[in-house]
C-alpha cells in the first residue's frame, strides 16, 4: 500500500497509475495483479496485489506506477522525482534494504524498470515457498508466515520451518499435519468477552485452546505474553502453540489494516458489532469504511464454516449482501441479535441460515436445522441480571460460533450459565465487587458505544440514593471530536462524579495532561459543576480518589484500560481498602 498525501491524484492520474500496475504485473507473470484506488480525507491509498515472496518489489513496482504517472503529467513540476527516489534508495540501502544496490537504484523509464524489476524479483523470488503454500492449499492445511518462519498446519497439527531452510515438497512429513478448530473475533466492542467464551466452551468441550486477546496470549489457564496481542503477532503465537487443539483470534482494526489477516482458513468468524472509533487511522474515515475493514475475515473462512454477524448492525447487515461481488465468494452466514424477534433476525431464521436471539428470557440458538435452548439469561452471570445487554449479543455470537467449531449446545449452555461467576473469567471485562455497600464495576470500555453499554449496566445498579461516580479517560490516538464525544456519552447518564484520567499508558502522541484537558472542557461546556469534576494525572490515582468518595448505596464505574492499574485496583478492592489519595483540581480548559 502507498499512501499519497499533499499530492492531488485525479482520476486521470489514477487511471494512468493503474494501467502501469497492470503492465508492470504482466511482464512480471504476477497472476492476480490488482490495483485499488481508495480516497479518503486525507488523501488517497493506492493498493496492489503481488505473489507472497515479491511483496518487497511490489512497493517499488507501486512507487514506480505512481512517480511515473506523475512526471508523464508534469515532467517540470516532477523534473527531480527520479533523483529523490535515487537518494532515498542509497539511504535505504545503508539500513540493509536489498533492493538499492548497484545497477537496482530506481529508475522511472518504463522498458528500464521493467529491466530492472525482473532482476529484484529474481533476487526476492522463493519457488519452494510457493510450492509448498500450493501443496498445503491442496491438502486443506492452513498456514502462518512471517519474516522468519512458515508455519504448515495449526496448534498440535503444525509444523513450523525457518524460511531460510524450507523442505522440499516431498520431505515434509504431511500425514502429521493437520488443521485445529479456529475461530476469529473482530469488532468494534465485545472482542475479549466473545474470545475468552470460546475459550472456555472449547475447554469444555475437552480441547486444550490458545487465544489472543488485549491482555495477551494465553495457553488454557497459562500466560504466554501479556500486553496488547490483538493483532498479528498474537495469532501466530497462537496457531504455532504445539499443545493447542483449537485457536480463538481476536483481531483488530488496526492489525488488519497494517498486516493483513494472519491466517489463512478458519471455521467460524464473528464481528461483534461496529461503532464510530478510530476514524481518521489509515484512510478510514466513516461507519461503512470500519464495517469493510472488520468484513475482509470472510475471507478466511471456509465454505463449510460460519461468518456470524450482528443483525442488529445496519452496515454488516448491508455490506453482507455484497460479500460475493466484493471477495468472489462468500461464506455461509449465522445472524445473532438481543432480541429474537428482531424481524432481521427472523428473516434470516426463515431464508435457513443459522441465528441467536432471546425469546421470552432465554437464549435460543438454531443451527444445523435445530433449535436449542441455552437457558434463561438472567440466570447467565455475564448478563448481570439481564442488564447487560451487550453481553447478551456477545453470548449469542460465540454461541453460534462454537457451535460452527463442532461443541455441542448442552455444553454450550453449561458455560453460558457459569462463565462469569469468577472474576478470573472475564478479567477486565464487567468485574463486579462490593465493599462496604459502594458496588464497584471494572471494565474497558473504551468508545462511545461501550460506555454508554457498561453506564447503562452500572445506572441500573444504583439503589434509593445511591450515585453514580466514573472514571473518564482516552487513548491518545483519536481525533478530539471523538474525545469530545466520549465525555458527551458520559453526561448522557448524569454521574454526579466524573474523574478524568489520564491514560499514561496510551498517550500515543499526546502531550500528558491533552486528553484530561480535552474531555474536562467539554463536561464544562455540558454544564458539569466544579464540584463533580476532579482530574487524576494516572488510572490508579483517578480510581483512589473515585473509591474515597464513595459511600453505601453509591455505583463506581471504573473503565480501566491498563493491566497495570486493574491488578492495582482489584487488589484494593479485595483488600477492602476505600481509602482515597488528593487528586489534583479541576483542569482549567
Amino acid at each position: 500500500m502507498l499512501d499519497v498525501v499533499g499530492v492531488p491524484l485525479d482520476d486521470d492520474l489514477i487511471v494512468a497509475w493503474r494501467a502501469r500496475i497492470e503492465r508492470a504485473g504482466a511482464r512480471l507473470a504476477w497472476v492476480d495483479a490488482q490495483a485499488v484506488a481508495r480516497r479518503h480525507r486525507g488523501g488517497v491509498t493506492l493498493a496492489i496485489a503481488a505473489p507472497v515472496d515479491q511483496l518487497f518489489l511490489a512497493t517499488e513496482v507501486n512507487e514506480w506506477a505512481l512517480c511515473a504517472a506523475l512526471i508523464e503529467r508534469d515532467p517540470v513540476q516532477w523534473s527531480a522525482l527520479e533523483e529523490a527516489l535515487i537518494a532515498e534508495a542509497l539511504q535505504s540501502n545503508e539500513a540493509g534494504t536489498p533492493s538499492a544496490a548497484g545497477d537496482n537504484l530506481p529508475v522511472l523509464e518504463e522498458s528500464a524498470a521493467f529491466a530492472r524489476f525482473l532482476r529484484l524479483s529474481a533476487q526476492e523470488s522463493h519457488p519452494r515457498l510457493r510450492t509448498l503454500l500450493e501443496a498445503a492449499a491442496a491438502r486443506g492445511l492452513p498456514h502462518v508466515i512471517d519474516e522468519a518462519e512458515l508455519t504448515l498446519g495449526a496448534g498440535a497439527g503444525g509444523r513450523s520451518f525457518s524460511l531460510t531452510a524450507l523442505p522440499d515438497a516431498g520431505d515434509v512429513p504431511w500425514a502429521e499435519l493437520r488443521d485445529i478448530p479456529t475461530a476469529i473475533v473482530t469488532g468494534s466492542n465485545g472482542k475479549t468477552t466473545t474470545v475468552r467464551l470460546l475459550a472456555a466452551c472449547a475447554r469444555a468441550h475437552g480441547w486444550h485452546a490458545a487465544y489472543n486477546c488485549t491482555d495477551g496470549v494465553f495457553f488454557d489457564d497459562e500466560v504466554l505474553a501479556t500486553g496488547d496481542y490483538s493483532g498479528p503477532a498474537g495469532a501466530r503465537m497462537v496457531m504455532r502453540e504445539r499443545r493447542a487443539q483449537a485457536a480463538m483470534l481476536e483481531t483488530a482494526r488496526g492489525g488488519i489494516l497494517r498486516r493483513g489477516i494472519a491466517i489463512s482458513k478458519a471455521n467460524a468468524a464473528v464481528i461483534t458489532n461496529v461503532s464510530p472509533d478510530h476514524f481518521g487511522e489509515y484512510g478510514i474515515e466513516t461507519l461503512a469504511g470500519i464495517a469493510e475493514v472488520k468484513l475482509a475475515v470472510a475471507t478466511a473462512v471456509d465454505s463449510r464454516g460460519l461468518l456470524v454477524l450482528n443483525a442488529d448492525d445496519s452496515q454488516l447487515r448491508a455490506q453482507a449482501a455484497g460479500l460475493v461481488r466484493r471477495f468472489g465468494r462468500s461464506p455461509p452466514l449465522a445472524w445473532f441479535a438481543v432480541n429474537e424477534h428482531e424481524p432481521w433476525l427472523r428473516e434470516y431464521g426463515l431464508r435457513g441460515e443459522a441465528t441467536c436471539g432471546v425469546r421470552e428470557g432465554r437464549l435460543c440458538l438454531s443451527h444445523g436445522g435445530a433449535e436449542h435452548d441455552l437457558g434463561l439469561i438472567s440466570a447467565m452471570p455475564l448478563s448481570m441480571g439481564g442488564l447487560a445487554a451487550y453481553n447478551v449479543a456477545n453470548m449469542a455470537g460465540a454461541a453460534l460460533a462454537a457451535a460452527a467449531l463442532g461443541i455441542a449446545p448442552a455444553t454450550i449452555a453449561l458455560v453460558l450459565s457459569r462463565f462469569g461467576s469468577n472474576l478470573e473469567d472475564n478479567p477486565g471485562r464487567m468485574m463486579r465487587y462490593e465493599v462496604d455497600g459502594v458496588k464497584v464495576l471494572i471494565d474497558y470500555a473504551h468508545n462511545p458505544d461501550g460506555l454508554r453499554g457498561f453506564l447503562k449496566v452500572a445506572n441500573g445498579l444504583r439503589a434509593g440514593t445511591g450515585r453514580l461516580g466514573l472514571l473518564l479517560g482516552h487513548a491518545g490516538n483519536r481525533k478530539d471530536a471523538d474525545i469530545e464525544e466520549l465525555a458527551r456519552a458520559a453526561a448522557e447518564f448524569q454521574p454526579d462524579l466524573v474523574v478524568v484520567k489520564e491514560n499514561e499508558a496510551q498517550l500515543r502522541g499526546r502531550a500528558p495532561g491533552e486528553i484530561p484537558r480535552i474531555i474536562h472542557a467539554e463536561l464544562k461546556r455540558l454544564g458539569f459543576p466544579d464540584s463533580a469534576l476532579r482530574v487524576g494525572n494516572s488510572e490508579v490515582e483517578a480510581a483512589r480518589y473515585a473509591l474515597g468518595w464513595a459511600r453505601p448505596g453509591d455505583v463506581l464505574a471504573l473503565p480501566l484500560h491498563s493491566t497495570g492499574a486493574r491488578a492495582a485496583i482489584a487488589a484494593m478492592l479485595q483488600r477492602g481498602d476505600l481509602a482515597s489519595q488528593p487528586v489534583s483540581s479541576p483542569v482549567s480548559p
